[in-house]
This record gives C-alpha cells, structure tokens and sequence, in this order.
C-alpha cells in the first residue's frame, strides 16, 4: 500500500518539473519494480508491457479516428459549424453562446478530442463572439466546457481507450455516450441561461438571419455530415466493425480532404505527420500507464480496496461516487488519457463486483474526466482558453465556469443514480 502512495506521488512531482507524462509513468513504475521484484523481473515485466500494450490490433482505432478529426479539422469545419450555430439559434438573447455549445458537440463528434476541440472552436468563436459585445466572463466559459464534449459524443478517443483497456465493446460506448451529450448540451444551455437571468447585459442580441442565409450556410457541412453518418449508422447498424469503421472514416476524410479547395497538398502532408506524431505519443502513454499499472498491482494495492470497499458492508451507490471524487482530484492533476490508464485497472475490478455495467461505468468515468478538464485550479480546457485569450484574466474565466461545473454535477449524479439512462440505447442496438 505505501509503495503504492509513493509511487503515485513521485509520478506527480515528475509531472509537475515538466517530464513528459510517458516517460514519468514508464520510469516511476520500472523503478518500483525493480524495488520490489530486481533488474532481471523488473526487465522482464516492461518488455512484456510494451508487446501487450502497443501491439493489440484494436489500438489501430487510435490513429484512423485522429487522422479523420485532423483531415476534417484542417478543411475548416469548426468555422462553418459556428456560422450555422450562429445563423440558426443566434437571434436570440445568449443564442450565439448555445449554437457554440451546439458547435463544439459538433466539432468534438468529429475530433474525440476535448483539448482539440477547445483550441479550435476557441480561435473562432472568441473573435466572433467579443465582435457581438459578448462579455469575456461567458465567452470563455462557455467554450472550455462546450469542448469537454469532445471526449463525450462519439467517436471519442477516451472511449476506445477505456474499451481497450478493459475490453468492452467500443460500439456499446459510443452509443452510451450518446444520450448523456444530448443531457450536456442541454445543461449548458440552461447554465447559459442561467448566468443570463443574473447578467442580461452579458450577451447581447445578434442580427437576425433570413432562411436563405440559414440554408447556404449549412453547404459546408453536408460532406463531413454524410461521412459522420456512415461511421456511426455503420456500426450501430452492424455494417463493420469499429475499426473498420475508422478506416473507412479515415479514407472519406482524406477524400474529402483531396476535394476541399481551402487545403493544399503540402497542408494535407502536415495533417497526416501531426497526425502520426499525436498517435505516437498516446502510444507513449499507453506504454508508460502500461509499466506503471504493472507496478501498482504489484504492490497489491487493488485487492487492499477491494477487501476495504466489499469488506466493510459500504453502499455500492458510495463506492461510485467515491470513485468519482477520486477522479475529479485527478483531472486537475493530469490530462484524461493518463486517468483512464491508471485509475481505471484499479478501479474496474471492484465496479464488476459491485454487479455495475462496465459500459455504464465508461460513460462516468469519461464525463468524470469531462469535469476534471474545466476543474480548478488547473482544468485543461481552462488553460487551453487562456492562451487563445491571454488579455482575460483566470479569476474571470473561474466566475464563468461555476454554473457550468454546477450542472456538470447534478448531470453526472443523475446518470449515476439512474445507470438505465446510459444503457437504453446501447440494449436497444446491440
């Protein structure tokens, strides 16, 4: 149990000197092996790591999925999804901060990424949105938390993740995500109208729009539409596989990529690298959570909890939201990969013994993640924004983003308190 504690603390003091997180992971659990078990085991253990972890043929997910939000990305998407957001919903008081929300669920359904998804959106709609007398204190709000969509509405990163690491059907979670983004889109809006009701003059009224204008403004989208389409309505429909479906994915990006006239070969070229370089490091931490995990079950610290939780009579409803508490410290500590790699090995055995559905356990442990991104101090959507933004101070971004953790909370306890709410409709398709 201590060397467990003290490996946990020495992989965040190397977190926080600045080592990439990989390699603090990959060295702190072979150190702590060879602590316990000596040079030869401890070898052992991490060359049987990098083989189990890296080479499983479902991780080839990884790649085709970032390769297709990239692709789609650099084709400028997240511009037109906020001009139609815009266009649609803007002309009403707050409208233009809701159709952003609805923009980053869009932009995050392509991307699977939070971070990604906040950079982007964030370079569009700050401009836009300070353009129509939009006050800084709900501008940025409002985009650090519409991203965490990113990692909610499928295709999510983070869910082919935790499907590969605890083997469960990655087809179930992206259909058990849906439902709970539609409760997240639509608990911001009502946090949007809440601060609204305390500040009317935070978000003036945009120009309204005529219907021809609506309409043109949703031509861009059609392609990266009928591809989202495909992907999805391939797999709940039981056309291909999930991995199948991401190269299919992949290859109508990278065609529709070929056909977009704002992109060049050289762009398309860069795409595909930053593409590969991003994929190389979640491997990375793949490799790294991989040594580490190996390590802390070493130390038997799993079955400590399991013995402590199963042992002393506690409240299976407790146990989760215990869990969940664990994860929210965790997400202003470390970015969502890292989380899921390393809570969940420990975590996941006592969840199936407690009789929970691995599928219903993915989804709140992505929408934990979800509000450990937008969680002080150090949420990394919070950063994410400042930097677009460095003239808005952090004080202001924080008495943005209560309502929004606000509705987070009570959204996360209601999925919690009713699993049937995140497994009707992966029952219903599968």
């Amino acid at each position: 149990m201590a060397a467990a504690l003290y490996g946990f603390l020495a992989s965040y003091v190397l977190l926080f000197v600045g080592v990439p997180i990989y390699v603090g992971l990959a060295v702190t659990g072979f150190a702590g092996l060879v602590i316990i078990s000596g040079w030869t085991p401890a070898l052992a253990t991490m060359a049987f790591s990098a083989q189990s972890s890296t080479m499983a043929y479902t991780l080839s997910v990884l790649p085709l999925f970032i390769l297709m939000g990239n692709l789609v990305a650099g084709a400028g998407i997240s511009g037109n999804l906020f001009k139609a957001a815009q266009m649609f919903i803007g002309r009403r008081r707050g409208g233009v901060a809701m159709g952003t929300v609805l923009a980053c669920g869009g932009f995050g359904a392509i991307c699977g990424s939070s971070v990604a998804t906040c950079a982007t959106m964030s370079r569009v709609a700050i401009p836009a949105m300070r353009s129509l007398g939009y006050k800084d204190r709900l501008t940025t709000a409002t985009l650090a938390s519409g991203a965490t969509l990113g990692i909610l509405i499928p295709p999510s990163i983070i869910m082919v993740i935790y499907g590969i690491n605890t083997q469960t059907h990655i087809g179930k979670l992206f259909a058990a995500g849906l439902i709970p983004g539609v409760m997240a889109v639509l608990f911001y809006m009502a946090a949007i109208k809440w601060m609204m009701w305390r500040d009317p003059d935070a978000a003036p009224v945009a120009p309204a729009s005529t219907w021809s204008e609506k309409l043109a403004s949703l031509q861009g989208l059609w392609p990266v539409l009928g591809l989202f389409g495909l992907v999805m309505g391939g797999i709940y429909g039981g056309l291909f596989t999930v991995t199948e479906a991401a190269g299919i994915g992949a290859a109508g990006a990278f065609l529709f990529a070929l056909t977009c006239k704002g992109l060049s070969m050289r762009q398309i070229v860069d795409i595909v690298a930053d593409s590969a370089l991003v994929t190389g490091m979640m491997i990375g931490i793949v490799f790294g959570a991989a040594v580490f995990v190996e390590f802390i079950n070493l130390t038997g610290i799993h079955k400590v909890l399991e013995q402590l939780v199963l042992g002393n009579g506690w409240s299976p409803f407790w146990v989760i939201l215990a869990m969940i508490g664990i994860f929210f410290v965790a997400g202003a500590l470390m970015e969502e990969v890292s989380m899921i790699l390393i809570l969940v090995p420990i975590f996941f055995p006592i969840v199936i013994k407690l009789g929970y559905d691995p599928v219903w356990f993915g989804i709140i442990v992505t929408v934990a993640c979800e509000i450990g991104l937008i969680a002080p101090p150090i949420g990394m959507n919070l950063f994410v924004v400042r930097s677009i933004a460095p003239d808005v101070s952090m004080r202001t971004i924080l008495s943005g983003i209560v309502p929004f953790i606000t509705v987070d909370l009570m959204r996360i306890a209601l999925l919690a308190a009713f699993p049937a709410v995140v497994l009707w409709l992966p029952n219903l398709l599968f």
